[in-house]
């Protein structure tokens, strides 16, 4: 079994914020693969369903943000899971936006989420970082991540969660690289190789002997003038 976690803060003043994507990519895989209706428990929103014979249950904690760990752990502890089962899906400002990274383990980066989640958890989950890119000083991070995604992410960003719903049966399998190259495939599909090539302009052949009907009389006028 897995616990899918995604990160972010509840109701519908935060639904589109950047700090917002885990529950973004979790509400793309429980639309597309039939989960269960989403339903309360453990201090969050958890939604049922199967990839083969794995059962996988997705949360998204109400605690808000930064008591994230206490969702998680209150799930981990009844689902008897350990910390290797958990993946937690959560923005990420150190990666461009439309770029996605795995990581097992490590510190939390200053991530409010993941100090939580660290404190009720450990370090040794999975996590997939979605990046959102940075405003340029950290002093205005707080203000950044709780804003909207402006309309000219939108593209990138749809692209980015059709990508996560279509390989995440590869990563609850266990294969990282098949999953990211799910996302690939959407936010930079390969180009064409059908081009009609550009059309070569040919240069006029040069005139030969056989091809010069001047009489004798004009040959020998045109050379001297």
């Amino acid at each position: 079994m897995k616990l899918l976690v995604g990160l972010g803060n509840p109701g519908a003043k935060y639904a589109h914020n950047r700090h917002n994507i885990g529950f973004m990519a979790l509400d793309r895989i429980a639309s597309d693969h039939g989960f269960s209706g989403w339903r309360s428990k453990f201090q969050g929103q958890i939604a049922e369903g199967r990839f083969g014979s794995t059962k996988v249950t997705l949360l998204k904690p109400e605690t808000f943000m930064n008591l994230s760990g206490q969702a998680v752990g209150e799930a981990m502890r009844y689902l008897k899971l350990s910390s290797e089962d958990v993946i937690i899906f959560h923005d990420e400002i150190d990666l461009a936006p439309g770029k996605v990274r795995l990581k097992t383990g490590g510190g939390h980066a200053g991530h409010n989420g993941l100090r939580s989640v660290h404190g009720h958890i450990g370090p040794d989950y999975d996590r997939v970082r979605l990046g959102v890119g940075h405003p340029g000083h950290k002093d205005a991070v707080p203000g950044y991540v709780l804003r909207d995604f402006p309309k000219a992410d939108q593209n990138w960003l749809d692209d980015e969660l059709r990508g996560i719903s279509d390989g995440i049966a590869d990563l609850v399998a266990g294969d990282g690289p098949k999953f990211l190259n799910a996302i690939a495939l959407r936010v930079n599909p390969p180009r064409s190789s059908t081009s009609t090539p550009k059309a070569q302009v040919s240069e006029p052949a040069p005139a030969t002997e056989a091809d010069d009907d001047r009489s004798t009389l004009q040959k020998l006028v045109d050379r001297f003038r």
